[in-house]
C-alpha cells in the first residue's frame, strides 16, 4: 500500500485529510523497564529493604550518583534506591518488591525495621501482597508468590 493509502489506519501515519495523528501500537516485551525509589537516607533505606523484604542490594554509582541496586536472578525489571526527596506519604506510584518468605513474616519485619503495615494482605491469582510504608513514608507493595502444588489436581 502506498503511504497515502496507509494514512489514518492505526499505523502511526498522520492523516493529511483529518490532520489527526493515529498512534501506532507499542507493545514491548517488558513495559516496566526500571524502578527508582527516592529516599532521604540511602543507608537507612538499604537496611530497611534488607530487613523488611529480605532484599539483596548492591551499592554502586550510576550517572554520578550513589544508588543501591536490588539484585535479582536472571532477567527481571531492575530497581534502585536513590538519594532524593520522596513524594508525599501515601501518594504516587507503588513499586512492588518480592518478599522473602510469607507476607505475614515480611509484615512483622517491616514493623521491626521502622516501617508501618498499611493494610491486610490482598489475594490475587499469582499470590498475595500488602502495602507498607518505609521510614520515609513511601508506600511500597510487598509481594508473595503463590505456592505451586507439586502435583496437578485430580
Amino acid at each position: 500500500m502506498t503511504a497515502r493509502c496507509q494514512e489514518g489506519r492505526g499505523n502511526g501515519v498522520p492523516s493529511t485529510r483529518t490532520g489527526k495523528h493515529t498512534p501506532k501500537s507499542f507493545m514491548p516485551a517488558d513495559f516496566n523497564v526500571w524502578a527508582g525509589i527516592p529516599v532521604r537516607n540511602l543507608d537507612a533505606a538499604i537496611a530497611f529493604c534488607r530487613a523488611a523484604a529480605g532484599s539483596t542490594l548492591a551499592v554502586t554509582e550510576m550517572g554520578g550518583s550513589r544508588v543501591a541496586a536490588f539484585a535479582a536472578e536472571g532477567h527481571g525489571v531492575p530497581a534502585n534506591l536513590l538519594a532524593g526527596e520522596p513524594g508525599m506519604a501515601g501518594t504516587g506510584t507503588v513499586i512492588f518488591l518480592a518478599a522473602d518468605g510469607s507476607i505475614g513474616a515480611a509484615a512483622d519485619r517491616v514493623e521491626t525495621a521502622g516501617g508501618r503495615v498499611l493494610g491486610a494482605p490482598v489475594m490475587v491469582p499469582p499470590g498475595r501482597y500488602t502495602h507498607v510504608a518505609d521510614p520515609d513514608g513511601d508506600r511500597i507493595g510487598l509481594f508473595e508468590v503463590a505456592a505451586c502444588s507439586a502435583s496437578p489436581p485430580r
